[in-house]
């Protein structure tokens, strides 16, 4: 039996879910995302995972533009990253924050 820290039983949880929103963001509709992403942030944030929690508002407010397809895929795989960040701080926050600006501006 694999023995779990907290952290690793929620960051595993929430990389499913990312997963499984991955899987259907090129043909889903921004809206049908935006719940996924909200509880994915919920969750985040209830576990003090900052830097999560700072690209799901991000992506939050990409879905609210009407953003779809290809773009969101981005995100999510930045989502992702932040998920499984070992740094739950402000700074790493901040990081997280702007390698999203970076990577997705070209």
């Amino acid at each position: 039996m694999e023995d779990r820290t907290p952290i690793a039983a929620v960051q595993a949880e929430l990389l499913s879910r990312i997963a499984a929103i991955d899987a259907v963001a090129t043909w889903s509709r921004a809206g049908d995302i935006a719940g996924q992403v909200d509880a994915i942030r919920a969750i985040a944030m209830r576990n003090g995972m900052q830097p999560a929690v700072t690209i799901a508002h991000m992506i939050e407010s990409v879905l609210a533009r009407g953003e779809h397809g290809a773009l969101v895929r981005g995100w999510l795989a930045v989502l992702a990253d932040a998920v499984g960040c070992e740094r739950h701080d402000a700074a790493a926050s901040d990081a997280f924050a702007a390698a999203c600006s970076v990577r997705l501006a070209h």
